[in-house]
């Protein structure tokens, strides 16, 4: 695993809340050592926490994961990501995401459609548009589902000194991991994935994809959102392990991840989750998850055992490596599992 704070590897955390609480969350994740923060789109909107993290850091990459693309038009996106890689000078990655049917639809009263071939779309428009914005060309973007052929000077903002900002795709399946491969600058894996899956499944996907596209491994870069437990004490610790099993469990009700559940011969486990999920059970759903599989999706241990066990099963398979915690970790844990990370790897 490299470590360092270009898009190319790094060690990662999340961020989003409030002004005055934002503005903490990345003052400390310069304190603990992050390499970048990435912001999420699930109660909040994902591009403006980075105009403050932005301000606050002059070090920092940030970048959304994900924005949800198709609930915004590629001209809306384009114009936001060229602002916030304006803004940061050149440290914005635009992480984007397709989300599920009903979502779009039912959320975002959006139309719906094959989600991988629109998201190559999306990609190739958002590129005719910074193109035309950098190069002063008529722009002239003529695809199944986006149209965009008007661009007067007056709506340019025109070239940027730091060009457009790399995109990475957020991808579960062979598709969209496909698409990623061939057309984006990375790939985001869903943290409901395992070492075993990213080295069986995902990679030979990827290279396949970056074959495709005449690039070599080094062109691309993989970033991972790995569940985490650990803790300061023992009652920390028990609650970060049960809610991380209420995440795995929530993960594996969904039928789009089944996939991961089946290479570890767990078909049966998702059936099951599924079946209570739409009961409501979230808490028999959590006591099904055990040892062997809280072990397999998450690393577990001491703040600095997890560090290095991070590097153990992930250094060889991924470029940047996010901590996902779904509970609350002190900044002494959080700069101990840093650390953990940084000293495994030097």
């Amino acid at each position: 695993m490299k470590v360092d704070t270009n898009i190319g590897g790094g060690i990662d955390g999340t961020g989003g809340a409030d002004f005055g609480v934002l503005t903490d969350q990345v003052n400390a994740a310069e304190r603990i050592g992050f390499d970048g923060l990435w912001s999420t789109e699930v109660s909040r909107d994902p591009f403006l926490p980075l105009l403050v993290a932005a301000q606050e850091s002059p070090t920092m990459r940030l970048g959304t994961a994900v924005a949800v693309a198709f609930a915004r038009s590629p001209m809306t996106t384009a114009a936001i990501a060229n602002d916030l890689n304006t803004f940061s000078r050149g440290r914005f990655v635009l992480g984007l995401g397709s989300q599920i049917q009903p979502h779009i639809e039912r959320r975002f009263s959006m139309p719906w459609s094959a989600p991988a071939e629109r998201m190559r779309e999306y990609l190739q428009a958002l590129r005719a548009i910074w193109s035309s914005w950098q190069t002063g060309d008529d722009l002239d973007f003529r695809g199944d589902h986006y149209q965009h052929t008007l661009m007067t000077p007056m709506f340019s903002p025109g070239p940027s000194p730091f060009g457009p900002p790399p995109v990475v795709i957020a991808a579960v399946g062979p598709k969209m991991t496909a698409v990623a491969a061939e057309a984006a600058d990375g790939l985001l894996v869903h943290g409901f994935t395992t070492d075993r899956y990213l080295r069986e499944v995902t990679l030979p996907a990827v290279d396949a994809g970056l074959s495709e596209s005449g690039r070599g491994r080094a062109d691309f870069t993989i970033c991972y959102p790995g569940l985490i437990v650990t803790g300061t004490d023992e009652r920390g610790y028990l609650e970060a392990t049960e809610r991380v099993r209420h995440q795995i469990a929530f993960y594996g009700a969904t039928p789009a991840y089944r996939g991961v559940l089946d290479l570890h011969g767990w078909g049966d486990l998702h059936t099951e989750l599924h079946r209570l999920s739409k009961a409501g059970d979230w808490t028999t759903m959590t006591a099904l998850i055990d040892d062997e599989v809280l072990s397999t999706f998450a690393v577990a241990g001491e703040p600095a055992d997890v560090g290095v066990e991070i590097v153990r099963r992930f250094g060889d398979l991924v470029d940047r490596f996010t901590l996902y915690t779904p509970y609350p970790l002190g900044e002494a844990a959080t700069s101990a599992v840093v650390e953990g990370v940084k000293g495994a790897v030097r």
